[in-house]
C-alpha cells in the first residue's frame, strides 16, 4: 500500500514540476522552463509524466527553431509511448516525429510518419489529432510542390477543425492555405485565408499563445507584398517581428527578415534589402530551414539582376538549385530556371538558355501547373483560381465560362494507359 502511495506522490510531483515549467515558459522564461523540464525527465519514474514532459520539450524546441533537438526528443517519446502500450500516446509521438521532419524539410519522411498516424485509428484522441496530421501532411506535400494532394490535406484538416470546433487548428490551416495560394499566385485568396486566421485570433485567441497572432500577420504581410500593398505589408511584418522577438521565436524572425528584404526589393531599395537577406539566411542556416534558404537565395539573385551583376546572380541560382533538388521542391526549381532563362537570354548564351527553358517546362509538366480547360499555365501571373471537390484547380473565369461536368483533369487521368 505504501508503495502505491509513493508512486502516486511521485506522479503528483511530476505534474507540479511540468506545470511550473509551463508557467515559466508562458512568461517568456524559456531557459528556466527547459531546466525544470530536463530535471523532471532525469528524475521521474512515471512513463506518462515522462511522455508529457517530452511533449513540452518538443513544442519548446520547435518554437525556438532547435529542430534537431526537437527530433531527438520525438524519438525518445516514441520509445516512451511503446513502453506505455497505448495507441493514443503512440499516435501523438508519431505526429511529433512527422512535425520534426517537416521542420527539417524532410518531406518524404513527414508524409510516411503521417500515414503511420492515420493507420492508428479508433480512439477519441486519434480523432482529435487527425486534423493536425492532415495539416502536417499538407505542409509536406506543399514543400514538394504536389499541389493537388496538399490542397486535399488542408481541406481535410479544415473539416476536422470544424467538426471538433478546434479554432486553433483552423487558424493554422488558414495560414497554410495562405502559403498555398501565394505559391500558385492567387493573391486574393492568399490574403483572404490569413485574414480569416487573424479574425479567429481576435475572436477566440484570448488564452492562446501570441504566436498565432504573429503567424497570421506574417502571412498577411507576404500576400500584401505580392498584391503591391507595400505599406500594409510592412505594418503586418513589423507586428509579427515584434512578437517573434519578444518570444525568441527564431524561425518566425527569419521569415520576417526575408519578408522585409522582399519588401525593400519591391521598392527597388536594394542596399536595404541585402543586409535583411543576410540576417535571414544566417538564422535559416542555423535552424536548418532549407526551404527558407532557397527563398533567400532567390531574392538575393533577383537583387543582383536589378543591379545588372548577372554572374553573381547565377552563383546564387546554382546554390539554390542544389538545395531545391535535394529537397524535391519543384516550384523552387521552376522559379530558378525561369530566372536563369532570363539571365542567359540577356547574356546571349543560347545553349544554357535552351537548357533552362527545357527544365522549366519539365517542372510545369511534373507539377501539372496548367489549367485543364484553357491549357494556360497556372502561377505565371496573379489570377483567381477555383478548386473542384477533387482538389484539381482551374482558372475561375474558365469554370464560369465553360461550366463543367466533372473534372477534365480527372477524366484525362482515367484515360492514361493502365488506368482504363
Amino acid at each position: 500500500m505504501r508503495l502505491f502511495g509513493a508512486k502516486e506522490m511521485g506522479q503528483d510531483q511530476t505534474k507540479q514540476q511540468i506545470e511550473k515549467g509551463l508557467q515559466l515558459y508562458q512568461s517568456n522564461q524559456t531557459e528556466k522552463a527547459l531546466q525544470v523540464w530536463m530535471r523532471v525527465l532525469e528524475k521521474t519514474m512515471d512513463p506518462a509524466g515522462r511522455f508529457r514532459v517530452l511533449g513540452c520539450l518538443i513544442t519548446a524546441h520547435s518554437e525556438m527553431g532547435r529542430y534537431k533537438d526537437m527530433l531527438k526528443f520525438a524519438v525518445v517519446q516514441i520509445d516512451t509511448a511503446r513502453e506505455l502500450e497505448d495507441p493514443d500516446y503512440l499516435m501523438e509521438s508519431y505526429l511529433n516525429l512527422a512535425r520534426s521532419n517537416e521542420k527539417l524539410c524532410e518531406f518524404q519522411k513527414t508524409i510516411s510518419y503521417c500515414k503511420t498516424c492515420l493507420n492508428m485509428q479508433g480512439t477519441t484522441v486519434s480523432l482529435q489529432l487527425n486534423g493536425q496530421v492532415s495539416l502536417s501532411m499538407g505542409n509536406a506535400f506543399l514543400g514538394l510542390s504536389i499541389f493537388q494532394k496538399a490542397l486535399e490535406c488542408f481541406e481535410k484538416a479544415l473539416r476536422y477543425a470544424h467538426n471538433n470546433d478546434d479554432k486553433m487548428l483552423e487558424c493554422r490551416v488558414c495560414c497554410s492555405l495562405g502559403s498555398f495560394y501565394t505559391q500558385i499566385k492567387d493573391y486574393e485568396k492568399a490574403l483572404f485565408f490569413p485574414c480569416k486566421a487573424a479574425e479567429l485570433v481576435n475572436d477566440y485567441g484570448k488564452g492562446w499563445s501570441l504566436k498565432y497572432r504573429a503567424m497570421s500577420q506574417y502571412h498577411m504581410a507576404v500576400a500584401y507584398r505580392k498584391l503591391g500593398h507595400l505599406a500594409d505589408a510592412m505594418e503586418c511584418c513589423e507586428e509579427s517581428m515584434k512578437i517573434a522577438l519578444q518570444h525568441g521565436d527564431r524561425p518566425l524572425q527569419a521569415l520576417c527578415l526575408l519578408c522585409f528584404a522582399d519588401i525593400h526589393r519591391s521598392r527597388a531599395d536594394i542596399q536595404t534589402a541585402f543586409p535583411r537577406y543576410d540576417s535571414s539566411m544566417s538564422i535559416m542556416t542555423e535552424i536548418g530551414n532549407r526551404l527558407g534558404q532557397i527563398q533567400v537565395l532567390l531574392g538575393v539573385a533577383k537583387c543582383w539582376v536589378i543591379q545588372k551583376e548577372l554572374d553573381k546572380a547565377l552563383e546564387g541560382i546554382e546554390k539554390a538549385e542544389e538545395l531545391a533538388e535535394g529537397l524535391g521542391n519543384k516550384l523552387g526549381l521552376l522559379k530558378l530556371h525561369c530566372l536563369g532563362e532570363g539571365i542567359y537570354r540577356t547574356k546571349g548564351q543560347q545553349r544554357e538558355l535552351r537548357d533552362h527553358v527545357v527544365k522549366f517546362h519539365e517542372c510545369v509538366e511534373e507539377m501539372e501547373l496548367y489549367c485543364g480547360m484553357c491549357g494556360e499555365s497556372i502561377g505565371e501571373k496573379n489570377s483567381q483560381l477555383q478548386a473542384l471537390p477533387c482538389s484539381h484547380f482551374f482558372h475561375l473565369k474558365c469554370l464560369q465560362t465553360n461550366g463543367t461536368r466533372g473534372c477534365p483533369n480527372c477524366r484525362r487521368s482515367s484515360m492514361k494507359p493502365g488506368f482504363v
